[in-house]
């Protein structure tokens, strides 16, 4: 019975300790619960925008994937194709006041501001930035902007994990973690695709191969849990419905689906730089910016006028060529006429995300290129509807630099794997063949290049030398230790020797037991004079302390831990603490850029 109470004890300690350890990983959850009502709430706002701007005012009723129905019943307004001209500007006046009136950062695409605030920011965003988001975008895009569910979401999602990491007063880097697992969470449940949103918020923070592993656990977290929350107001399942028959059947497939991997990669990078060149365009406009999106709006709609499958979110046009029912022409035209909206409604300062667009666009070309292929090669293109998919996951990989998430997103998006062989090779080559352009300006190259982890990296390359190391390495005057019953004269006499702030001494069996600062001698001596009866024993004072065998990143940690420049090193010999030498911040500043000079980095530990 006391053994099992034991057991039981320590298991308590050990839940103890995780529960102290692990307060991410259980904020998380709370955290997927907000943001998944959060996607619930702007799906809604959506789709509610959708039916008053669209649907009332010019009468445009663009179809949606299977996976989705609107709330509303439709209007009785008959289709006037010039009002498509009228509306997205009018959304775009009222998105552009509520944004530049209370919120700028809620301009553009809400993922760029998210990454930004990770890198940059400590995590901090606003708390009226979420609302603001939800509103503008909801206008932005239910008015007929050609933009996506994904940057609102996302920046929807990382505003509620930063702001619940704020009101708990947590640490920079677990509110760093929250606010990403925040955006993961919007990503997963809104495009009902969990386990891609929980590698997004990971893989989208960098443009080449790197990942943030530290988000995928929390991340996958908020991402079921807000999955599962937005699931039961509108059922579980994937956001377009496929045909059984998309499948990678035969080795020689692979040859049309590397052609494919090439456009893709050439549209992407067209696409990148038609958005940013729209947008330093836009920011030279001599006009207020909140009219900006308005100006974007109009252009929006003279194209939607011509081209109406080209505004709104385009997921009608997916699922149609998902089945078939699209010919070359439109599906060329889309994939031309989108990239052009997309710019003219987000890049001109309204709100609202890039991924669905760019998976409209992806898959639109993709679609135009099996159509193609397979009538010069029907045996290497038996399907060409398939190129649909595996060109949105392409596009994307290669916009975005996420090659790993996309694919999974995508099939998840489209409810089945059939084809994840096709998809990971193309979105791989296209990842490969990107541009130096890239939709999210804000990511940084690698790891090693964020200001976040420039102490890790520091510590990785001090954990390879010692102290003593150190110490033997930048040979200097080290001052000796002197017994505690050493006069102050005596004392002032042995400091006029060296130029340190501090001196070591010792007892009269040679044991260390503190150090005298310098400036305290000078007070002691200013008020009360050469006193005789003053020894430096009566002067000791405790500092830090490193051992010789520890390595330099523990002496740095502690100067940091104490706010001190320097630590007393020790030796131990016979149970005795013997005095080495003091160590100053500048002593292991020479060992750190010492050792980049001898190539340090590429041992270096990815922290």
């Amino acid at each position: 019975m006391i053994g099992s109470f034991k057991r039981i004890f320590k298991y308590s300690l050990n839940v103890k300790r995780w529960l102290q350890y692990r307060r991410v990983l259980l904020l998380a959850i709370p955290t997927g619960i907000i943001a998944g009502l959060g996607s619930v709430l702007f799906y809604c706002a959506l789709d509610l925008a959708h039916t008053g701007f669209l649907d009332f005012l010019a009468g445009y009723r663009p179809e949606g994937p299977l996976g989705e129905h609107s709330l509303f019943p439709p209007t009785h307004t008959p289709f006037t194709r010039w009002a498509l001209v009228l509306v997205p500007a009018l959304g775009g006046i009222i998105s552009g006041w509520l944004v530049y009136t209370f919120a700028p950062e809620a301009e553009g695409h809400g993922t760029d501001a998210a990454v930004e605030a990770y890198h940059f920011k400590n995590g901090i965003i606003r708390a009226r930035i979420p609302i603001v988001k939800t509103i503008a975008s909801a206008i932005t895009i239910g008015s007929g902007g050609s933009g996506g569910r994904e940057g609102p979401i996302a920046q929807i999602g990382a505003g509620f994990g930063s702001i619940l990491a704020q009101a708990l007063s947590l640490t920079q880097e677990e509110r760093r973690l929250l606010m990403m697992a925040g955006l993961s969470a919007g990503i997963g449940s809104i495009f009902h695709a969990p386990l891609a949103g929980a590698i997004f918020a990971a893989e989208i923070l960098y443009r080449d191969i790197d990942m943030e592993y530290e988000l995928l656990v929390p991340s996958a977290i908020t991402s079921v849990v807000a999955y599962c929350v937005f699931s039961m107001f509108f059922g579980f399942g994937s956001l377009f419905y496929t045909p059984d028959t998309f499948t990678f059947s035969h080795a020689k497939e692979i040859l049309p689906y590397t052609a494919l991997a090439i456009v893709v990669a050439t549209g992407a990078n067209l696409y990148s730089r038609l958005f940013y060149a729209v947008r330093d365009t836009f920011l030279k406009l001599p006009v207020t910016p909140a009219l900006k999106p308005a100006i974007g709006g109009l252009l929006t709609g003279i194209i939607g006028y011509f081209i109406p499958e080209s505004i709104y979110t385009g997921y009608g046009v997916l699922q149609n060529a998902f089945l078939g029912k699209c010919g070359l022409t439109l599906l060329l035209s889309v994939a031309v006429a989108k990239s052009f909206t997309t710019a003219f409604s987000i890049a001109s300062g309204g709100s609202g995300g890039v991924f669905g667009p760019s998976v409209v666009i992806g898959g639109a070309l993709g679609g135009a290129v099996g159509i193609i292929l397979h009538n010069y090669f029907p045996g290497f293109v038996p399907v060409p509807e398939a190129y649909c998919i595996v060109g949105m996951a392409g596009f994307f990989a290669a916009a975005a630099s996420t090659p790993f998430s996309t694919v999974i997103m995508v099939s998840e998006m489209t409810g089945g794997y059939g084809l994840l062989l096709p998809a990971v090779w193309v979105s791989t080559l296209a990842f490969l063949f990107r541009g130096r352009v890239g939709l999210y300006e804000k990511q940084i190259t690698t790891r090693f290049d964020t200001p976040i982890h420039h102490g890790d990296f520091l510590i990785g390359v001090l954990g390879k030398l010692t102290v003593h190391e150190a110490l033997r390495r930048f040979k200097k005057t080290q001052p000796q230790p002197v017994l505690a019953t050493t006069s102050i004269p005596k004392l002032i006499e042995y400091m006029s020797m060296y130029q340190h702030s501090a001196f070591p001494v010792m007892n009269k069996s040679g044991e260390f037991i503190g150090i005298v600062p310098a400036i305290k001698v000078r007070k002691i001596v200013s008020k009360y004079g050469l006193k005789e009866s003053l020894h430096a024993g009566d002067l000791v004072e405790q500092r830090p302390i490193v051992y010789s065998w520890e390595p330099l990143s523990t002496a740095l940690k502690r100067m940091a831990s104490e706010n001190v420049d320097e630590v007393v090193v020790l030796s131990s010999r016979d149970n005795q603490k013997t005095y080495s030498g003091i160590l100053t911040r500048s002593d292991i500043l020479k060992a750190y850029e010492d050792m980049l000079a001898r190539g340090a980095p590429e041992k270096a530990p990815m922290i």
